[in-house]
């Protein structure tokens, strides 16, 4: 073998072996990318469960703070005042909607005379204005579908109390702390909004989308 032959031998073992550490290193680079996507990965996945925990344990929280709160009220005796009626805004907001700044009225505790017959009065736990609508609560420790007719009933003489809201659309919402989900349906069936205790105080337990009946 010529020297020239020797140096073309050596340089394709050189070529060769640079092709070995090329394919080698691009290996690891590789195996390395996919460790760090895995890990990656992993991390979010961590991450996303880690928030989902916190948001679940808040909302938890939130819950259990409202219930200890509602039942504190209830023994106090200021359920509408407490828990209903800051509710009420938002509400509106959500079911008519009218914006909470636009309330024109709200009371609580609200009792008001017959127009004709001075010996009859009814009271309202809470009485809301907001735009045309004007809604009309009470609030009950516990409830029974035949509350539900009762307050029915009240409301469809409440224009009887509230002659100045005659061109009103009145709407009813009645509330405690637990209502039983036989309740909730019999409420949509007579057209009123039932609320029970929720994340934000009382929430609607009506379906989404639901159209409160006008009286």
């Amino acid at each position: 073998m010529t020297e020239l032959e020797d140096l073309l031998a050596e340089v394709l073992r050189l070529q060769a072996r640079t092709q070995l550490q090329v394919e080698q290193t691009s290996r690891e680079m590789r195996a390395s990318r996919e460790r760090s996507e895995a890990e990656m990965r992993d991390f979010k996945a961590e991450m996303r469960a880690s928030r989902e925990r916190s948001e679940a344990e808040r909302h938890d929280f939130k819950i259990e703070n409202n219930k200890r709160w509602g039942e504190l009220a209830n023994k106090l005796g200021t359920l509408a005042e407490d828990i209903v009626a800051p509710s009420v805004p938002r509400i509106l907001r959500d079911v008519v909607p009218c914006p909470e700044d636009e309330i024109d009225f709200m009371a609580v505790r609200v009792r008001r005379r017959h127009t004709s017959d001075s010996g009859r009065s009814q009271e309202f736990d809470v009485v809301a204005i907001c735009g045309e609508h004007v809604l009309l609560n009470e609030t009950r420790t516990r409830l029974k579908p035949g509350d539900v007719d009762e307050f029915v009933e009240t409301l469809s003489k409440a224009r009887e109390f509230f002659p100045e809201y005659d061109d009103k659309k009145i709407i009813g919402a009645i509330a405690s702390l637990y209502v039983d989900e036989t309740v909730v349906r019999h409420g949509e069936k007579q057209g009123v909004l039932v609320l029970g205790l929720g994340e934000d105080l009382m929430d609607v337990l009506n379906a989404p989308g639901f159209v409160p009946r006008v009286f």
